[in-house]
């Protein structure tokens, strides 16, 4: 295999960091597909006024310094950039990703494959191909280079994220035949982080943007994704708003919960195309133990601990005297509570509740009183609930008197917002488990009347401007009552008729455990349906992390990290201005 060696100054001024060598991917003669009109380069090099084509027809691998002896963890990232198959165009992408992944103990390498797309082929296929046989040259070296063939990962962008989802999903097909020894070695990926994946439905599938923005019953993830017995876990990362549907990304995610591989999905509202949350990515990782190993978890409320951020907190009950609506005998008594920040940051209030499963709830515990402590620690006030439990014993529902409580409680925060200095249209809810089922009802039903208007109060509306949904119960079919016995994974699993999604529905942010018996997929279809009726959410899940995955957590991951995840979300909003 011929090797082209490149010192220093050229590509220091491309990548900041400097690549030693240049890998040709085929021997002379060997490649598969060979087109004229292909080249293999990136467009800072194939845009110089003395750019050779004829130089740069076989798809390379660029070897970047291997990390410090006291750094490396024996992976190697492989990094691929996007294009729309047209071009490998993300110089950039690829120089942020090697600084970071290199600190981090990573070997990185660039693999650059052939473009524009073949003629009479699909659009992938050379690109397949050039990445079936990289993965092959990346294994062969890892003696040489210090890692271990089985830690490999990729990284990618749009065109480049299609091609990774090939090869995390599809090692098992051929993209080619065998020319020599190194096609004896598999080409399987152990990890991806999949940014923005283009053309992953089948209104895309032909290289356009989904053409129905990956909306409709006939339109489905394209089949040549095989998900085979090597498919890896995966980070799946997209915007909202991408032209390139983010249904790829959850149908994708879907398939591989079926499957049982430890998953993550950040869904961003509001953004278009590109790579967001690299540090997701990463927590994702540090989580799977593909950086260092985990460190012990610590309990959330031992690091929330302290109320030294609030400067006063008064109780209030919520129904005056006598006019509880559908009062039961077993029934705890409800009440609010207000926490005031002790420097007042923003207008901004946000109602917190714990879960329970409709049988008790705990305002002072860990699904509540660290994220209140958090956000005072932000200067945002905070107002907690205790909701009726447990569930009523006179043929209601499970969660209607607990919805009346919630429904009362806003419009009580309402009333109270600015003779406190707050805006009375800036109120968010917040709940977990059987609060986060409590919490779809509140963004998605406030039209609905809960109880019969007993005073002036409520006259008031009780509609919030935004929600969180941590590890929402309840929410599919499959499991209404109980654990989603599916998964939430099959198309019959779908949302309980309880939700109106009425024309106040809120946008909301979802953190959801991956392996959570109360089923991921309870947030997934929610956000998929708010898309559907064009509300942006953020949407995070969580692999290998269960029910109550915040209660402890080891540093790096996403499960330590949760309550940033609300916060950049009401930052990108707007709401906690």
């Amino acid at each position: 295999m011929k090797r082209i060696v490149i010192f220093l100054a050229a590509l220091s001024m491309t990548f900041g960091l400097i690549a030693q060598e240049r890998e040709l991917v085929w021997p002379k003669g060997k490649m598969p597909d060979k087109q004229d009109h292909q080249i293999a380069a990136m467009t800072d090099e194939a845009g110089a006024s003395d750019f050779d084509p004829d130089k740069h027809r076989i798809a390379y691998l660029e070897w970047f310094d291997a990390p410090s002896k006291e750094t490396r963890n024996g992976g190697c990232m492989i990094l691929i950039s996007g294009g729309s198959y047209e071009v490998c165009c993300d110089v950039d992408l690829i120089k942020k990703w090697n600084e970071e992944f290199t600190k981090l103990g990573f070997q990185c390498v660039n693999f650059v494959y052939r473009t524009p797309r073949p003629v009479g082929l699909p659009i992938y296929q050379t690109a397949w191909e050039d990445g079936q046989r990289a993965v092959r040259k990346v294994r062969s070296e890892a003696k040489k280079r210090g890692f271990d063939p089985e830690k490999i990962g990729v990284i990618s962008m749009s065109a480049g994220s299609h091609l990774a989802l090939l090869l995390g999903t599809s090692s098992q097909t051929p993209a080619y035949e065998p020319i020599d020894k190194i096609d004896d070695l598999p080409c399987h990926i152990n990890w991806a982080i999949v940014n923005a994946p283009a053309y992953g439905t089948t209104d895309a599938e032909y290289g356009t943007p989904a053409t129905r923005q990956g909306y409709g019953s006939d339109v489905k993830l394209s089949k040549v994704f095989k998900f085979d017995e090597k498919t890896c876990p995966m980070s799946l990362h997209h915007g909202g708003k991408d032209i390139y549907a983010p249904q790829t990304s959850t149908l994708v995610y879907r398939q591989i919960r079926k499957m049982g591989i430890a998953a993550e999905l950040h869904l961003y509202a509001d953004k278009g195309h590109g790579a967001f949350g690299l540090e997701r990515g990463i927590e994702f990782m540090q989580q799977m133990g593909f950086i260092t190993p985990l460190k012990p978890e610590e309990k959330l409320m031992d690091r929330y601990a302290s109320d030294e951020h609030r400067a006063s907190h008064s109780k209030t009950p919520i129904w005056p005297e006598g006019k509880m609506p559908d009062v039961q005998p077993n029934q705890c008594t409800p009440y609010l509570e207000w926490h005031m920040p002790k420097e007042l940051k923003t207008k901004a209030i946000q109602i917190i509740y714990s879960g329970g499963s409709y049988e008790g709830n705990d305002p002072d515990g860990f699904e509540v009183a660290p994220a209140r402590r958090y956000l005072n620690e932000k200067g945002m006030t905070v107002v907690t609930l205790k909701y009726r439990t447990p569930r009523p014993t006179t043929g209601l529902s499970k969660h209607t008197t607990a919805w009346q409580d919630l429904q009362r409680t806003i419009k009580l925060v309402r009333k109270e917002a600015a003779s406190r200095g707050l805006d009375p249209n800036r109120i968010g809810i917040m709940g977990s488990s059987a609060g986060g089922h409590l919490t779809l009802m509140g963004v998605t039903s406030s039209r609905h009347q809960s109880y019969w208007p007993i005073d002036e109060t409520d006259k008031i509306p009780c509609n919030v401007q935004w929600g969180v949904g941590i590890y929402p119960a309840y929410a599919l079919t499959d499991g209404a009552e109980a654990p989603n016995q599916g998964g939430g994974n099959d198309d019959s699993a779908v949302l309980v008729p309880e939700f109106s999604f009425d024309l106040d529905t809120a946008p909301m942010v979802f953190i959801h455990g991956d392996a959570d018996g109360w089923a991921a997929m309870n947030s997934v279809k929610i956000w998929e349906k708010m898309l559907q009726m064009g509300i942006q959410s953020d949407l995070h899940t969580l692999a290998t992390r269960n029910h109550c995955f915040q209660n402890t957590s080891s540093p790096g991951t996403g499960s330590y990290t949760h309550l940033d995840r609300i916060w950049e979300f009401l930052t990108a909003k707007g709401f906690n201005k």
